[in-house]
């Protein structure tokens, strides 16, 4: 990254960290029920969790985690385990799940039923079961954001989405990537499209402040645009990218380009952020495990814990 690049985004940062704390009328956009907490996604340590989802998850506990965010629900299995099973072993350790990924997409609805499909409806029976608040899709299929009549159709189908977790006393939510911040439909951002057409009520966001930037979005700037829509947030810092196709790459927090306390509290006071999820997907040659340690302890000095 260059330098004016990389001062921009500092600056961004620190210009909007004075912005005054969301309103009422905001801060009820994000759900006030929901109590703040610092949490792990998973994928951060996906080889560990395929070889070794107990002995990892034990780890996790030692260290001082408290919440995880599981990426991994196959023909309704978590790591390998029924809803029932994955809970009981979370519930063994200290440990509770209040989101995970799924992404919803063309095979979890029904055109000719106008309703979605019994796939969608397992998983968030499922995720209820393991104690979800969210359920959360973690991008969107190539097909549909490339049309802006079917994005905007899966946009009420994301709000119909949110009106069955409710049903659960869950919430339903979009998790971003690169892509929402560097594509147009008919001269209007992806994101814009989708955070346009999609009920707060039903529909919150997840924002991930590292993978935006490989699409050129400004976290600061997302969040002054949109307040009140982020009840979640994936905690990432960024480094110029070594190797991959991708511009950056995730690191220890601290260690990169994003000033990631900045963005976290911004996420506090404007945001209407709740749930602080931790994710690290490049290690620089680090163990993964090592890794995460590290980015608790560091959240833990932020203070928050």
């Amino acid at each position: 990254m260059n330098s004016s690049r990389r001062s921009f985004l500092r600056k961004s940062a620190f210009g909007l960290g004075a912005i005054a704390i969301a309103s009422p009328a905001l801060q009820s956009l994000a759900a006030a029920k929901y109590k703040k907490l610092v949490g792990i996604q998973l994928y951060s340590i996906r080889a560990e969790m395929k070889a070794d989802p107990m002995g990892t998850l034990t780890k996790l506990a030692e260290m001082g985690y408290k919440y995880v965010e599981h990426a991994n629900y196959i023909n309704r299995k978590f790591y390998g385990w029924s809803a029932q099973e994955f809970k009981k072993r979370l519930d063994d350790l200290g440990l509770k799940m209040p989101s995970g990924h799924t992404v919803m997409g063309k095979p979890h609805w029904d055109d000719s039923k106008k309703d979605f499909t019994d796939l969608w409806k397992k998983t968030v029976e499922d995720a209820a079961t393991c104690g979800q608040e969210f359920v959360i899709s973690p991008s969107i299929d190539m097909g549909i954001r490339k049309d802006k009549n079917l994005l905007l159709k899966y946009m009420d189908i994301f709000n119909k989405s949110g009106e069955l977790c409710q049903k659960f006393d869950m919430k339903f939510g979009y998790h971003n990537h690169d892509f929402e911040f560097s594509e147009k439909l008919e001269g209007e951002l992806l994101y814009d499209i989708m955070l346009n057409n999609t009920d707060p009520k039903l529909v919150t966001q997840q924002l991930d402040i590292g993978n935006m930037i490989n699409g050129g979005g400004v976290p600061a700037e997302i969040l002054k645009k949109w307040p009140g829509r982020f009840v979640s947030m994936h905690v990432k810092d960024e480094i110029v990218s070594k190797a991959g196709e991708d511009k950056y790459e995730s690191t220890i927090l601290g260690k990169g380009i994003i000033n990631v306390l900045e963005m976290v509290k911004l996420g506090d006071t404007l945001g209407g952020t709740k749930h602080f999820i931790i994710e690290q997907e490049a290690y620089q040659g680090i163990a993964p495990i090592d890794c995460v340690k590290e980015d608790l302890q560091i959240m833990k000095k932020w203070g928050y814990k």
